[in-house]
């Protein structure tokens, strides 16, 4: 009881919000029109048990003008039915959609914003795999919570109408055992309901242990195709390093936990279909074997009888609820599960950038400089790694970071960008000022060349000539004539073509800060010196901030911030350049 009201918590808290948003009232009339449907249906099935008294009592007594008008009325009562239920699967289908497209820039918003996504991956993301849950598991969600909500109110309003049509029927049509009578008021009632409460405890007693499986199910399901998917993605170092045979064997491996988890779940299944099944074939016969002796001993005519088998199965269907609809209730709820626990890693990952300590980046107005004052970064398990404090970046420097490698640099570059909050202390940056960071391994989104250059703004923002003249200046005129083809661009050229693309998207871009993080490690030195040069005349306004490990690179920077080792952290320290600034 206690999970199934946890489970109820967590639907509501899921659901609430669509039906208070901006589209609420499109929402609640479109789910207070498919409730409304399903009620009309539940009346239709009322009228038509009592005209299988009507319609059976006139093949009885061969009633020729009663058959003919009872079949026309059947005639319009299936009509009716008919058009409901087309119109029912459409506004419910309507709200699915609109539901699904709410849900899904709401988790859009809070798995992406403020690099929210990268959080969670610092923090061991618990939620595995955050494109499964959005793409698969709320259009589930949304599914089975309006199929198995609106099956339960059809099945409660059901309950309601035919317990008390068969709660006469028992009167009119007495219990009669061994040519005896038996006074047990509603006695068809009461036979409804221990044989529905048998079945319900049997079902659950077998199929409890779905809900856990159906969850393991899900997750080695999409570990096994994310893992597919790195393949695709790292083809290339995988053939490099002939590593086939290991992706191979890795694959396989993570494909026999699907294998064996689904073996667990078809042992079960098969068990609980053998109950549900005969359950099923038993309910058909059921109702006439509690009425025959009535039927027989003449106190209950054909369609007195098959009105009450009627309203006898539509009661135990409405009460057998929990176990025909058992197997969608437990994938329901492993869907449920893995949207819970996607939400709690969201807001773990949005309170780690917003509980203190933290890293405080501040934009001041005024300010004329870039200025870190008591930081002390640390790493996701809380050992420190960098502290700097005093320093002082202004606007048109050209500062080399340098230091051993793991000791926090490219983790420096993301606290001032904004996304690393393990830490305390602040780094203040003017107002008005434009950053950009571009890393060793640039991102270009699947889409045209020209947009994949000008992101993260908007397609057509730059146009094509000066993305060209951009293009020839850092060495990449080939590309100047594939601006409009679409192509994914991070596998389709090699890292040093990635880099220029950055550096062309940094010359468009033109930031007020440029922080390269190895931007160019992947180009021969003459490359890299004309990069840096280009980036000189075209960005004099610039301040660049490069981490670097050639000696050929102080010649482009006038400072170095150099990271020493202290104990068991790195303290940022200012040292001599080696050459003077060109």
């Amino acid at each position: 009881m206690r999970r199934i009201i946890s489970n109820l918590a967590i639907i509501w808290r899921l659901a609430a919000p669509y039906f208070r948003s901006e589209e609420r009232w499109v929402a609640r009339l479109l789910l207070a029109s498919v409730i409304a449907i399903e009620l009309a249906l539940v009346a239709i099935d009322v009228l038509i048990n009592q005209w299988n008294n009507r319609f059976y009592n006139a093949l009885q007594d061969r009633n020729w003008e009663t058959f003919v008008s009872e079949l026309m009325f059947f005639c319009l009562l299936a009509a009716a039915f008919i058009l409901l239920a087309v119109y029912q699967l459409y506004l419910n289908q309507w709200l699915q959609i609109s539901w699904r497209r709410w849900m899904t820039a709401r988790y859009l918003d809070h798995w992406l914003t403020g690099a929210n996504h990268y959080r969670m991956q610092l923090l061991g993301d618990a939620a595995d795999n955050p494109d499964q849950r959005i793409a698969e598991d709320v259009q589930q969600f949304i599914d089975k919570t309006l199929q198995i909500g609106i099956g339960l109110l059809s099945s409660i309003v059901t309950l309601v109408s035919f317990v008390v049509i068969l709660w006469g029927l028992s009167s009119d049509a007495p219990l009669v055992l061994f040519g005896r009578e038996m006074p047990i008021p509603g006695y068809l009632v009461w036979a409804a309901l221990i044989y529905a409460m048998v079945g319900t405890v049997f079902t659950h007693f077998i199929g409890r242990k779905l809900v856990g499986l159906n969850f393991m199910q899900q997750r080695y399901e999409a570990d096994f195709r994310f893992n597919l998917v790195r393949v695709r993605e790292n083809s290339e170092q995988i053939g490099l390093l002939e590593g086939e045979k290991a992706e191979t064997n890795r694959l396989l491996e993570r494909f026999a936990r699907v294998v064996a988890n689904w073996y667990q779940i078809m042992t079960l299944q098969k068990r609980l279909t053998f109950f549900t099944a005969s359950y099923r074939q038993a309910s058909v016969v059921f109702p006439y074997i509690m009425v025959s002796p009535a039927y027989f001993s003449g106190a209950m005519q054909l369609g007195g009888m098959m009105q009450t088998a009627s309203a006898f199965g539509s009661v135990q269907g409405a009460l057998s609820f929990f176990i025909t609809t058992y197997t969608q209730i437990a994938e329901c709820a492993a869907v449920i599960e893995r949207l819970d626990g996607f939400d709690k890693t969201v807001v773990a990952a949005r309170d780690a950038a917003v509980t203190p300590p933290v890293v405080e980046v501040q934009r001041l107005p005024g300010a004329s400089s870039l200025d870190i004052g008591k930081l002390v970064l640390r790493l996701p398990n809380d050992r420190p790694l960098v502290e700097a404090d005093g320093i002082s970046i202004k606007a048109g420097d050209r500062v080399l970071v340098t230091g051993p490698s793991g000791s926090g640099k490219s983790t420096l570059f993301r606290a001032i960008a904004g996304i690393w909050p393990f830490g305390s202390g602040t780094i203040s940056v003017p107002a008005e000022a434009e950053v950009m960071l571009l890393p060793q391994r640039p991102y270009f989104p699947i889409s045209r060349l020209s947009s994949a250059i000008a992101y993260p703004s908007e397609p057509g923002t730059f146009d094509d000539e000066t993305i060209k003249e951009a293009l020839h200046a850092v060495g990449l005129p080939a590309m100047a004539d594939r601006l409009g083809e679409e192509g994914h661009w991070n596998r389709m050229l090699s890292l040093g073509e990635q880099q220029r693309l950055g550096v062309v998207r940094a010359l468009l871009h033109a930031p007020d800060y440029l922080f390269l993080d190895e931007a160019t490690a992947s180009l021969d030195e003459p490359a890299e010196a004309n990069v840096y040069r280009l980036l000189q005349q075209r960005l004099p306004r610039t301040t660049v901030v490069s981490i670097g490990h050639r000696s050929t690179l102080a010649e482009f920077h006038n400072r170095r911030l150099t990271l020493v080792a202290d104990g068991n952290l790195y303290r940022l320290r200012e040292t001599l350049v080696e050459a003077p600034a060109q």
